[in-house]
């Protein structure tokens, strides 16, 4: 008998997993005081998953929205020197459920490229999501509204950066994924000053469980936006996209550039099993760039490399066993077993953990699948989590003799 603990799955990771066996309730008495010990703070969470290639910063951004001050949880990149750079600002998405427990997002395939560049980048968590503080709202099915309430956001937070001395004011791009890229074209009809160019990643927002015109009101939005901007824009959709099909995308862009907008929809085939996500993964990098990089140097931004970062970092081969041999997997029942197994079909990046307590979780693209399979493991597991496998190699290094005696292990 065993007893299953779900996790839910974020829109930037194909599939998580975890599980933790009943037979570690054996131990749970035991290892309780450990795991008090060992849950980290939010702040030394963060610190634990900052890219230091990238110089990756987290901040609280002080912005002022129609008279009410928030702190928006920001994530910055710089290359090195005092700049002024040019700005790429990146908006997010919106997973389901409670925006304030969606967790900061980081876009790290995006902010390669441009670091390399030599933009900084800037990642705001709007209000109201993540640590950001107010409340989120949602104006139901006026998608117009919507895009709007968060476009003045970032309204907010370009008006603090651009005082910034490392920000060149006159060199801004402006880019969104999903609720993000809404958000972004509902921000071109403001007239922000410096901004040249908009890049829409899979753009819109998605009503699940309403009987509303969704379809119809965004497709107004987006010819409202169209007739009320004179920013250049760059569009991303995928023909297997989940949320937007390429009959609705088309819709929506013959709607903005009918209405005047300037745009060019780039309407890539499928990408993996959902192209939603393509913008946030490493592997949908050969996709977007060749394109960003003309309308880049259209708009008279950077586009050659002037910065040279380290390669990604690749852990080594323990040869504990051979990558297809789940049989070797430590602690595994038959269902995580299985996982495992299910795990070495999805394409790169990915990664597995588990634990000595029967825990496991695995992952695919995102940001860094290492780190949030580690964290998700971690929230199901009474004892710590290691790495199994990451892409192509068995990382897993042999547990000191003592663990198998039923020990306490050191912090993974």
């Amino acid at each position: 008998m065993s007893v299953r603990f779900p996790l839910r799955c974020p829109a930037r990771f194909r599939s998580i997993s975890c599980a933790l066996t009943v037979s570690a309730a054996l131990r749970l008495a035991a290892w309780l005081a450990l795991l008090a010990m060992s849950v980290l703070r939010p702040d030394a969470a963060q610190a634990a998953t900052r890219d230091s290639q990238l110089d990756e910063q987290v901040f609280m951004m002080p912005v002022t929205v129609h008279g009410k001050h928030y702190e928006l949880e920001t994530t910055v990149f710089r290359p090195p020197g005092a700049g002024p750079f040019p700005l790429l600002l990146m908006n997010h998405g919106k997973a389901l459920g409670d925006p304030h427990a969606q967790p900061r997002d980081r876009f790290l395939a995006i902010a390669r490229q441009f670091v390399e560049r030599g933009y900084a980048v800037v990642v705001p968590m709007r209000h109201g999501y993540a640590r950001s503080s107010g409340t989120y709202r949602e104006l139901d099915c006026d998608m117009d509204g919507n895009g709007q309430l968060q476009a003045d956001d970032v309204v907010g937070a370009l008006r603090y950066l651009r005082a910034q001395r490392w920000v060149d004011p006159e060199r801004i791009v402006v880019a969104g994924q999903s609720y993000g890229g809404l958000a972004a074209l509902a921000f071109g009809t403001r007239g922000v000053p410096g901004v040249r160019g908009l890049i829409n990643f899979a753009g819109g927002l998605r009503l699940y469980g309403s009987d509303c015109p969704w379809r119809a009101s965004l497709i107004a939005a987006f010819r409202d936006y169209g007739a009320h901007t004179t920013v250049p824009s760059l569009w991303f959709y995928g023909e297997n996209d989940r949320h937007f099909p390429p009959t609705l995308v088309q819709r929506m862009y013959r709607a903005y550039v009918a209405a005047g907008g300037p745009a060019r929809l780039i309407a890539y085939g499928p990408y993996r099993d959902d192209a939603h996500g393509m913008g946030a993964s490493w592997g949908g990098v050969s996709i977007w760039w060749p394109a960003t990089a003309r309308f880049l140097r259209a708009i008279g931004m950077p586009t050659r490399k002037s910065v040279t970062l380290p390669a990604l970092p690749r852990l080594p081969d323990t040869h504990f066993a051979p990558l297809r041999d789940a049989a070797a997997l430590p602690y595994m029942d038959g269902k995580g077993r299985a996982a495992y197994r299910e795990f070495l079909r999805q394409p790169l990046p990915r990664a597995f953990a588990l634990s000595a307590s029967g825990a496991w979780s695995w992952a695919e693209d995102g940001d860094d699948p290492k780190a949030k399979v580690l964290a998700d493991c971690r929230k199901v597991s009474v004892t710590p989590c290691r790495l199994y496998a990451v892409n192509d190699r068995v990382v897993w290094r042999a547990a000191p003799p003592q663990l198998a005696a039923g020990a306490a292990p050191g912090a993974s």
